[in-house]
C-alpha cells in the first residue's frame, strides 16, 4: 500500500498543499489564496490565521478529491516564504499581524544598525551583505522601538513555518534554514547571541532552533480535527522556500546550482563549505544538515511578466478566447530577434538584493525609440530578468569559485520554453528545466521530510530522485549581440545608482 507525505508550499499570496509519495512524484495539489495587508507605504503584513486556516482547509480538500485515506499519510511538513515575523505572547498567541518579507518599514533600523559595525560598508565586508529594511533583525529592532507594548509582552517571535509547526504540534520551533535568516552560526547550529545581544535585541525571545528533518512532534487531537487527519500524525521541521527548492530541483550535490522564477528569482547553490556571504550574496543553512546555501535573491522576475501582462495585454487577458495570457506571451517573444533591438530593461521593480543591493533602484527601459513595438518590450522584459540571473552566476563563479556549466530551472517560469531559452542564451549556459517544476518546493520539502523519516539516508540519494525534463543549450549565434547588451546592462545600474537615489530616497524613507 503506497505511503504519503502532505507538503504545504506556503508562499506569498497562495498555498498549496501537495500529496507527494516517497519517491517525490504528485499525486495531487490544491490551492488557496489569501491577501496581503498594506497598512502604509512599504508595510506588507499579512494574519497569522490566514496561514493556519488556508493549510487546513487545502489538506481536507485534497484528501477529498485524492480519496487517500488519513492512515495513508507519513506525516505533514510545509515549506514557506521566509523572514517573516510573528510576535507570540506568553499564552501562545499571536500579538499582532505578520511582518512579512515583503516589508520594507525598517531601513532605519537597518542603517543604525549597520553603523554600530563602523559603517554599512565594514558592515558589508563582515556579513556579505548590508542590510535593508526587508531584513529580520532590523525588523525586531522596530519592533522593539515602534511598538514596545508588544515587543516587551513578546515571549517569542516565530516565522510563518514556526507558526503552523506551533498549531499543529504545540511546540515552538524554528528550523535552521529560517533562523539562518536572522542569525545563526551555521557550524555549531545556534543562535549568533553575542551578535544579537550587541545590537540590543533580548536573546530570550529566540525561538528553539531545530534541524529541517527534525521531527518537532505530532499533531495534537484539535490540529489533527482540523486538518481531517489522524491524532499522533508526525510532523516534521521543513524548510524555507528556497532550501526546499533547491531539494526539489535535484541540485543536492556539492556546488550544484539552480534557479527559480516565481514571482521573485533566486540562484543558489548547495556547498559543504560554510562561506560568508559577499557581494550581496548571503550564506544560509542548506535543507540538508550537513550543508550550507549560497542565496542570491532577485526581488522581481515573473513579477515582471506580470506586470507587463497587466498593463500592455489587458485586452488578451479579458478575452475569452485567449485562456492564458502567458502563453500567448510566449508566442509573441518569438517575433522579436535576440537583443530587442538593443532595448533593455531594468527588472528592479521593487528595489533589489542581488546582484546589486539597492532599495532605491527601480526599473526602466533603457534606449527605447519609435522603432520598438510592444513585443520589443516584452521581449526586453524576458532578456532583462535574464542578465540579472547572469550577473549573479558571475559573481558566484568568480567570488565563490563554483563552476556553473549547468544550472537546474524550476518555479512558474521555467514552464515557458521561450524563457528557458532566453535564459540558456544570455547566461551561455546549459538550463535543465525538472519535472513539475512549479511544484518542486513542495516536492523538495517532502523529500527533506522523507529523509527525516529515514526512507532515504542521506541527501546526496535524492539527486536519482528527481528527473530533468528539458534541457535548453545556448545557441552560439546569439552570444555576441547578449555579451555586448549584458555589459551595457551591468553599466546602465553603474551610472544611473546616484540618480535612482535621488528620485527616490526622500519618499522611501519619509514611508519607513
Amino acid at each position: 500500500m503506497a505511503k504519503y507525505i502532505i507538503a504545504h508550499d506556503v508562499g506569498t499570496t497562495v498555498s498549496k498543499a501537495v500529496l507527494v509519495d516517497t519517491e517525490g512524484r504528485v499525486h495531487g495539489s490544491c490551492s488557496e489564496t489569501y491577501p496581503i495587508s498594506y497598512p502604509k507605504p512599504g508595510w506588507a503584513e499579512q494574519k497569522p490565521d490566514d496561514f493556519w486556516g488556508v493549510v487546513t482547509r487545502t489538506t481536507r480538500l485534497l484528501l477529498e478529491r485524492t480519496g487517500i485515506s488519513p492512515k495513508d499519510i507519513l506525516c505533514v511538513t510545509f515549506t514557506t516564504q521566509m523572514l517573516g515575523i510573528i510576535p507570540m505572547s506568553p499564552k501562545n498567541e499571536p500579538l499582532r499581524p505578520a511582518i512579512i518579507w515583503l516589508d520594507n518599514r525598517a531601513g532605519r533600523q537597518a542603517d543604525r544598525l549597520m553603523r554600530k559595525f563602523i559603517s554599512a560598508g565594514v558592515f558589508a565586508a563582515i556579513a556579505g551583505a548590508k542590510l535593508c529594511g526587508k531584513d529580520g533583525l532590523p525588523k525586531l529592532l522596530w519592533l522593539k522601538e515602534e511598538e514596545p507594548e508588544t515587543y516587551q509582552k513578546m515571549y517569542c517571535f516565530l516565522d510563518v513555518d514556526g507558526y503552523l509547526l506551533f498549531k499543529s504540534t504545540g511546540k515552538l520551533a524554528m528550523d535552521w534554514t529560517e533562523g539562518s535568516v536572522f542569525g545563526i552560526d551555521l557550524k555549531k547550529k545556534t543562535w549568533l547571541e553575542t551578535i544579537i545581544k550587541y545590537i540590543g535585541l533580548d536573546t530570550k525571545k529566540l525561538p528553539p532552533l531545530v534541524s529541517s528533518i527534525s521531527k518537532v512532534g505530532e499533531l495534537t487531537d484539535e490540529a489533527a480535527k482540523e486538518y481531517g487527519l489522524l491524532t499522533g500524525t508526525p510532523v516534521i521541521a521543513g524548510a524555507g522556500d528556497a532550501p526546499c527548492a533547491a531539494v526539489g530541483a535535484g541540485a543536492v550535490g556539492e556546488g550544484d546550482g539552480h534557479i527559480y522564477l516565481g514571482t521573485s528569482g533566486w540562484v543558489a547553490v548547495v556547498t559543504e563549505r560554510m562561506p560568508t556571504g559577499k557581494c550581496g550574496i548571503a550564506a544560509i543553512h542548506s535543507a540538508d544538515p550537513n550543508k550550507a546555501f549560497l542565496f542570491a535573491e532577485s526581488e522581481t522576475a515573473g513579477a515582471c511578466l506580470q506586470w507587463i501582462a497587466n498593463q500592455f495585454y489587458k485586452a488578451e487577458k479579458q478575452d475569452p478566447n485567449i485562456p492564458n495570457v502567458y502563453a500567448l506571451m510566449d508566442e509573441k517573444v518569438k517575433e522579436i530577434p535576440p537583443g530587442s533591438g538593443h532595448l533593455i530593461f531594468t527588472p528592479w521593480l521593487y528595489g533589489e538584493r542581488a546582484p546589486v543591493a539597492d532599495c532605491y533602484v527601480r526599473s526602466s527601459f533603457l534606449n527605447m525609440s519609435a522603432e520598438h513595438s510592444r513585443e520589443h518590450l516584452l521581449r526586453a522584459v524576458y532578456e532583462g530578468v535574464a542578465y540579472n540571473m547572469r550577473w549573479i552566476i558571475e559573481i558566484i563563479e568568480n567570488e565563490f569559485k563554483f563552476p556553473l556549466p549547468a544550472i537546474r530551472a524550476i518555479g512558474g517560469g521555467a514552464r515557458g520554453c521561450p524563457w528557458m531559452q532566453i535564459i540558456a542564451d544570455v547566461t551561455n549556459r546549459r538550463i535543465e528545466s525538472v519535472h513539475d517544476p512549479q511544484e518542486a518546493g513542495a516536492v523538495g520539502v517532502a523529500l527533506v521530510a522523507a529523509v527525516g523519516l529515514g526512507i532515504y539516508p542521506d541527501f546526496n540519494s535524492l539527486k536519482k530522485v528527481v528527473k530533468v525534463e528539458k534541457v535548453f543549450e545556448p545557441k552560439p549565434q546569439n552570444l555576441e549581440i547578449y555579451d555586448s547588451l549584458f555589459q551595457a546592462y551591468k553599466e546602465a545600474y553603474s551610472s544611473l545608482r546616484s540618480y535612482y537615489m535621488k528620485l527616490n530616497k526622500k519618499r522611501i524613507d519619509t514611508c519607513m
